[in-house]
């Protein structure tokens, strides 16, 4: 582990996960691994770049909802979308890679292989996601996101060696959970389909994190290294997922239109990005830390899908979905449990 002095591990104990200290997280999680971040040079940089990924993740997670919601209501082939925005990222970043626009790893087999599984996850994740979002409105979805942390921060204990959240945390994560009840209780557009969709999606969704966090700790890759890997091991699922669920009779009798395509590009596009910022903020938190920033970011989410779509929650249920996003604004992330033992 890292040395620190006194002062930095009553710092690292229990970090919040927004806060005016020039270190926000650990010291462990920041990308590359190593390193004495003794100075204030380094204590700034490392800020910044946590900043930086955790605004640029919520950005894209805000928009990428809405944008996927559109692709698959002009373009009723989940499968299909997907595809596109998997082989979309993968040329894309390989192209800028060969450009020297950004850094990105060649195609080695002995980092491939634990970076297949982190393929089946994330398609895992996002099929049910899109799924989810085909048969309910976007409320449903996050509100079962919002109550992900919860779980994740019992996984992270378990299989990744992290501490276990302290009182305040878990007061933050219970009145999650409580605002997640709330909203099932006032949602009035209640589909045994949808939450179907949503149950499949939650369980892969808890593997999705762990896992990935395990290979993006394990596996050297820089973030747009990580993205390429990922993105390009899932176009061959996809592509059999999509003919097993007969997806192409669904093109067959499809009529293209300026939206449709519109949709799909946009998706693509926004799939770049959504993909290369989240692999930058997975390596510089934990687990637990990603699941609750990805919680609310949501926000934006709600906001925009109340000026887009006629099929969205009551009055009440709204409330109770910002009680949800708000109460992770409390988290704190707990340090690895070799951090507290050197204290």
């Amino acid at each position: 582990s890292l040395p620190h002095n006194s002062t930095a591990r009553a710092r690292a104990s229990h970090t919040p996960l927004v806060c005016n200290q020039p270190s926000i997280m650990g010291g462990k999680d920041v990308e590359g691994g190593g390193g004495s971040l003794s100075t204030g040079d380094d204590e700034k940089a490392k800020y910044a770049k946590i900043v930086f990924a955790i605004a640029a993740y919520a950005t894209c997670s805000s928009m990428m909802l809405i944008i996927n919601k559109i692709a698959v209501t002009f373009l009723p082939a989940p499968s299909v979308v997907l595809f596109a925005q998997l082989l979309t990222s993968a040329v894309a970043i390989k192209a800028m890679s060969s450009a020297g626009i950004v850094e990105s790893d060649p195609l080695v087999w002995e980092k491939a292989k634990p970076f297949m599984l982190v393929a089946v996850a994330f398609l895992g994740a996002l099929y049910t996601n899109v799924k989810t979002l085909q048969y309910a409105n976007v409320e449903t979805f996050i509100v079962f996101r919002s109550s992900t942390p919860i779980l994740i921060a019992l996984m992270d204990y378990c299989f990744l060696g992290r501490a276990l959240p302290n009182a305040r945390s878990w007061a933050s994560l219970l009145a999650i959970v409580c605002g997640a009840l709330a909203y099932v209780y006032t949602d009035s557009n209640f589909e045994v389909r949808a939450y179907g969709w949503v149950f499949a999606w939650y369980l892969v969704f808890a593997f999705d994190q762990i896992y990935i966090k395990y290979a993006v700790d394990s596996v050297k890759l820089t973030a747009w290294g990580r993205s390429y890997y990922t993105n390009l091991l899932a176009v061959l699922p996809v592509f059999l997922l999509g003919a097993v669920t007969r997806e192409d009779q669904v093109l067959e009798n499809f009529e293209w239109s300026f939206n449709s395509v519109v949709a799909l590009s946009a998706s693509c596009a926004a799939g770049v990005l959504m993909s290369y910022s989240q692999f930058l903020l997975r390596a510089l938190i934990s687990a637990t830390s990603f699941t609750v920033v990805g919680t609310m970011c949501k926000i934006a989410t709600v906001v925009i899908n109340c000026f887009i779509w006629d099929k969205h929650a009551s009055f009440e249920g709204l409330v109770a979905l910002f009680v949800c996003l708000f109460s992770g604004m409390a988290y704190q992330q707990a340090p690895m449990r070799s951090e507290r033992l050197t204290k």
